[in-house]
């Protein structure tokens, strides 16, 4: 009988969480359209807004300041924007500043024309240079308008946790506008808005058990807002038209409320198991490189190079042990190539990196399986091609 197969990709897409699937079970009966007056459309409102509490618990927002989208890609398209509006008043924004490690959603940078994006270089370490950015805002001409900064939290190759509340200050003290990618540290690090200085948040359904399909962009307040991505009817307040992803939407509050109920004893027990997993692939293989390891991170993520092994080739072997790893981040269409966030931290590129995420239901079996394979694995490289 072939072995279970193990799924250590969760920073890539977490499996549905059982609270979630209740939730969306629950919501296959709320067939009314949330936007009509009558109970049945009165009963999907109710659930959506449930859902909209729920989401801004886990990110100590106000319920009112979360903005229902297709997904984090689709929040990070509606925020970075030059078109702003204040009230009714508009608001030009000039310049968009974006860390060198960003997630291509926000990297891309939106809606901004690409010259009016500049690019924040990070430390070897893998944290954004705030001496760097200083400089940056300190040479912005307001003339052409306000700055928006944009640092994510946590990263989505290596897990390092950027000094997002220091970069907020010096945003703010230039009357910027600050945006936070916090779709990787939603659910492993303790989130309040307003205590990291974000103007906007922006969080994902799926990397916290959701279903895919659903996220949010969450401002500290409801004066200042991006001009909408899309327009039609209306809903969400105008600033997303189209009828809301019901069944999404409730499992994304179902998987945030779970998220925020066991959040220290999950996270303390994800942080145990990555240090497992670390100490026995050093002790497989000494001359294995983990990246940000002396540096603070997300508890489930392990971003390791093992000298001689190609990523693609690194990530096949691993799944044909029966574990799914990733190559970095899930983001271009299944392509493994280079890392942008290695070759930004002055590391080689060609190197090549792997990265094992953990979730809440991996367990030590687990981890010791994906020892043992990666064990294997390390010692099928040519003595050449190791480093003793």
């Amino acid at each position: 009988m072939a072995a279970t197969r193990l799924y250590l990709d969760w920073n890539a897409t977490a499996p549905l969480h059982p609270a979630a699937r209740d939730a969306m079970l629950h919501a296959l009966d709320l067939y009314g359209n949330p936007n009509s007056v009558h109970g049945e459309g009165r009963a999907t409102r109710a659930a959506i807004e449930a859902a909209r509490r729920q989401v801004a618990g886990l990110t100590g927002a106000e319920p009112a300041h979360v903005v229902f989208t297709s997904g984090a890609t689709e929040a990070a398209n509606m925020v970075l924007t030059p078109e702003f509006r204040m009230g009714r008043t508009p608001m030009s924004i000039g310049h968009l500043y974006v860390s060198a490690i960003e997630h291509p959603a926000v990297r891309e940078g939106g809606r901004f024309a690409k010259d009016r994006i500049s690019e924040v270089p990070v430390t070897p370490d893998g944290i954004v240079d705030l001496a760097a950015l200083e400089t940056m805002l300190a040479a912005h001409d307001r003339a052409d308008g306000l700055p928006m900064v944009a640092v994510m939290l946590a990263n989505n190759e290596t897990g390092i946790l950027q000094p997002v509340t220091e970069a907020a200050k010096l945003v703010h003290a230039v009357g910027g506008l600050f945006v936070v990618d916090a779709v990787q540290a939603a659910g492993r690090v303790r989130l309040d808005i307003n205590e990291l200085g974000a103007d906007f948040l922006i969080v994902s359904s799926h990397k916290i058990g959701g279903p895919k399909g659903a996220g949010a962009l969450i401002s500290r307040g409801e004066i200042l807002m991006p001009k909408p991505l899309i327009h039609g009817g209306g809903q969400e307040k105008g600033h997303r038209s189209g009828t809301e992803n019901a069944l999404a939407v409730i499992g994304f509050g179902a998987a945030a409320a779970a998220a925020a109920a066991d959040f220290d004893s999950r996270n303390a027990a994800a942080a145990r198991l990555r240090d497992r997993l670390e100490d026995g692939m050093k002790f497989a293989a000494p001359d294995v490189i983990i990246h940000g390891e002396a540096g603070a991170r997300v508890p489930n993520t392990s971003f390791f190079t093992l000298p001689g092994l190609k990523s693609e080739t690194g990530q096949i072997a691993f799944d044909l042990e029966g574990v799914a790893i990733s190559a970095g981040s899930a983001c271009s269409s299944g392509k493994v190539g280079e890392s942008h966030v290695l070759s930004a931290m002055g590391c080689d590129p060609k190197l090549g990196a792997l990265r094992i995420s953990l979730g809440f239901t991996t367990t030590e079996e687990d981890v010791d399986r994906a020892i043992a394979a990666f064990a294997r694995i390390a010692g099928r490289r040519k003595p050449a091609d190791a480093v003793a």
